[in-house]
């Protein structure tokens, strides 16, 4: 095919079959459809919110004493009512199997509501840790402070060595001031006349 012929050719194409040829690709700026999917969906943290409180209802005596009694009802009635009413006669077969029931649920709702409780454990033992290490880093930092404030204090004139010098001051200033008198006094004292001969025994 020659150059003009594929020019018309493209000219003829409509330019709505080119759109539809093109691959479809993913764009960035829009969110992916959402995925059909056949299992059902629950809420993982729900879930073991349920297994935690059915968990610690098996862990309680309410459930035994509750128990006993739905044993005891379930046994009374499959022997002393009416034949026709009798839904599970003896040796209690459907009572065996409604027990195994309930201990194989028991099991997993159990170690689910261990494993909610060692999560939480271990969110509250990193709690902890990270607290210690605020409290040694706090401590660190007023003991680094403390020894700073000892160090000024050192170096700043206290009351006691204040008084201290003012007192020594004091002292040497009634010391100078006592020589003082002294030396005055001591020029004050007329000189005595000398003890050798007379004028007039001259």
């Amino acid at each position: 095919m020659t150059p003009e012929r594929e020019s018309g050719a493209r000219e003829r194409t409509p330019t709505g079959a080119t759109a539809t040829t093109r691959p479809r690709t993913l764009r960035l700026d829009q969110p992916r459809p959402p995925r059909r999917r056949i299992l059902p969906e629950w809420d993982p943290e729900a879930f073991a919110r349920l297994s935690e409180r059915i968990a610690r209802f098996l862990g309680t005596g309410r459930f035994i004493v509750w128990m006993t009694v739905v044993i005891i009802v379930w046994v009374l009635w499959n022997i002393f009512a009416p034949q026709d009413l009798r839904f599970d006669h003896y040796p209690f077969i459907f009572l065996t199997l409604m027990l195994s029931l309930q201990a194989s649920y028991a099991a997993p709702l159990i170690l689910l509501a261990q494993n909610r409780q060692d999560d939480r454990d271990r969110v509250n033992l990193e709690q902890d840790r990270k607290q210690n290490e605020r409290s040694i880093a706090d401590t660190e930092y007023l003991t680094r402070e403390i020894a700073a404030l000892r160090i000024g204090l050192g170096e700043v004139a206290t009351r006691d060595w204040i008084r201290s010098e003012l007192q020594d001051m004091v002292k040497e200033v009634e010391a100078r001031r006592d020589g003082h008198h002294q030396h005055s006094a001591f020029h004050a004292v007329p000189a005595e006349p000398p003890r050798g001969r007379d004028a007039d025994d001259r």
